[in-house]
């Protein structure tokens, strides 16, 4: 839909994921178990660091703060492409726009520098396992993940504050399920090059650097680890493999959609589901499928509820 100069768009229309209704259908049940099933799982890891005993470390409290992050993110995007995979008209204003694109990257961003404090976590068990608790207290883990927060919000506030001043006259339809840079810029009625190129290197250059930073620092842990033995080895390789499945599973994805132009690519929906709906339900599967003292914990905890329930 084109406007006329001088007027600014109201709303945006999305392309969604399929205009068939059968396949509507479809993605609408998968997506819909996806989506319940990641709030169910990250609850049951809230609850059970909440009320177990034996996890109250710092780990556990840093995966905590994770497991909100993952429900909160998932929640940007996925309610509303449910709603949209039922309607013929998927719309979105423009205010409602940017608000989505602006808690986007504010729990994307506090994903990305939460995941950086649980590396430098185990960074801390390993190489100073006397001093962990002293290190890594409850007050500077409450520290660093109101810190991971804090640059996520100065993250978005620079994305949106980028977007606000353009002219978006027409058109209006983005091709996709959701509002975020990519998709946005290239509707403002403006020449939008170097603004582009600012934003790539904002997001993609930076998130790529990040990565192989993390991804360094997690084979310096592991280099480290081979100087242990017996239990605690085997157990912090565990912990560490996981750590680093998750990170790449978040980072992959983001690098695609941001560290080159954004123009639209016949992949980009499926991996604009992974990074939205998908990665936030194998972050709960990864760390208690492969975390024998957090099925442990839950295995307890059923065993207090089920006598309660049964009174």
């Amino acid at each position: 839909m084109e406007l006329g100069n001088g007027s600014r768009v109201k709303e945006f229309v999305f392309l969604g994921l399929t205009q068939s209704q059968d396949l509507s259908l479809v993605l609408f049940l998968f997506l819909c178990l996806v989506y319940m099933t990641t709030l169910l799982g990250n609850l049951l890891i809230m609850v059970t660091v909440s009320c177990e005993s034996r996890l109250q470390t710092p780990m556990y409290f840093l995966l905590r703060n994770l497991s909100v992050l993952d429900i909160c993110f998932s929640s940007i995007t996925a309610p509303k492409v449910l709603a949209d995979l039922l309607s013929e008209r998927k719309t979105i204003s423009f205010r409602g726009c940017l608000t989505q694109m602006f808690f986007f990257h504010l729990l994307g961003g506090a994903d990305i520098f939460s995941l950086s404090v649980m590396a430098f976590d185990r960074y801390v068990a390993i190489t100073r396992p006397l001093h962990y608790v002293t290190v890594m207290s409850r007050g500077r883990c409450t520290a660093l993940i109101v810190a991971s927060w804090a640059g996520g919000f100065v993250h978005s506030i620079v994305q949106t504050s980028l977007l606000l001043p353009l002219p978006f006259c027409g058109p209006n339809v983005v091709d996709g399920f959701y509002c975020d840079v990519p998709q946005v810029l290239t509707l403002a009625c403006t020449d939008t090059f170097a603004l582009e190129l600012l934003m790539i290197s904002n997001n993609g250059l930076i998130s790529t650097l990040w990565f192989v930073f993390l991804l360094v620092s997690y084979m310096v842990i592991l280099s480290l680890i081979r100087s242990h033995s017996g239990e605690g080895r085997k157990k912090a390789v565990s912990t560490c493999t996981a750590h680093i499945t998750v990170v790449t599973l978040h980072f992959v994805p983001c690098i695609y959609v941001y560290a080159r132009p954004f123009s639209a690519l016949p992949t980009d929906k499926a991996v604009s589901v992974t990074f939205t709906v998908i990665s936030p339900l194998l972050n709960p599967l990864i760390y208690t499928l492969k975390n024998q003292e957090m099925k442990a914990a839950m295995q307890r905890l059923r065993g207090r509820l089920r006598p309660s329930v049964m009174k």
